[in-house]
């Protein structure tokens, strides 16, 4: 299966922004290479030039695929879906892809990154109503389950991950039970409960010429 292998870091200078791809690293202001050198990669990285309305409906693109670890077919594939579905097309793009199964699995504080939850994933530490599922872009559905599996409760692993993401915040839209590693989807995503701002407008533009 193909994966943008870039340097997590490097893939946040390229779009001047944080991308909060390294988890918990990404919020110190000391360990964070975005902190420390916020200007794009490369020996001419300083002339950061003005971008034209295209350049900004590309990096908007770029950036919400980044953010997501979703390649270029893929990321299309779910345009072309939110375009079929009613309502405001840009939505419903954020919305498909906030409801992965590895994003819910970061959302819900059971991975310290969405890079992370994907291995997750593919690992097979976690249960969905009740079987293992190791599909990073199975799209969770409203009464949906997840769970760590009970071998994976016992490990360091998790205990690790629960220790950096205990004062996280749940979307609004899951459900959380500490106790037990569980999770469940009680609701459908909103696009103001994100925690990055992507300007999905310009992906929609970007799409539509």
């Amino acid at each position: 299966m193909s994966r943008n292998i870039e340097a997590s870091c490097r893939q946040c200078r390229r779009e001047g922004a944080k991308l909060y791809l390294k988890g918990e690293r990404c919020y110190s202001t000391n360990k964070c290479a975005f902190e420390r050198r916020p200007t794009p990669p490369g020996q001419h990285g300083k002339r950061r030039t003005k971008l034209s309305e295209y350049g900004l409906q590309l990096r908007e693109k770029q950036k919400a695929k980044r953010i997501y670890g979703v390649l270029e077919k893929q990321f299309r594939g779910y345009f072309e879906i939110a375009e079929k579905q009613k309502g405001i097309t840009g939505h419903n793009l954020l919305i498909h892809l906030e409801s992965r199964l590895d994003n819910v699995v970061y959302r819900l504080g059971l991975a310290t990154s969405r890079k992370e939850a994907r291995q997750l994933v593919d690992h097979e530490h976690f249960l969905i109503n009740g079987k293992k599922l190791n599909i990073p872009s199975y799209i969770m559905k409203d009464g949906d389950v997840i769970e760590v599996r009970p071998k994976s409760k016992k490990s360091q692993k998790f205990k690790d991950i629960l220790e950096v993401t205990e004062n996280r915040t749940v979307a609004p839209w899951l459900s959380k039970d500490v106790e037990t590693l569980s999770g469940k989807v009680i609701g459908r995503p909103a696009v103001e409960d994100l925690d990055v701002e992507i300007a999905e407008h310009l992906i929609v533009e970007l799409y539509s010429k």
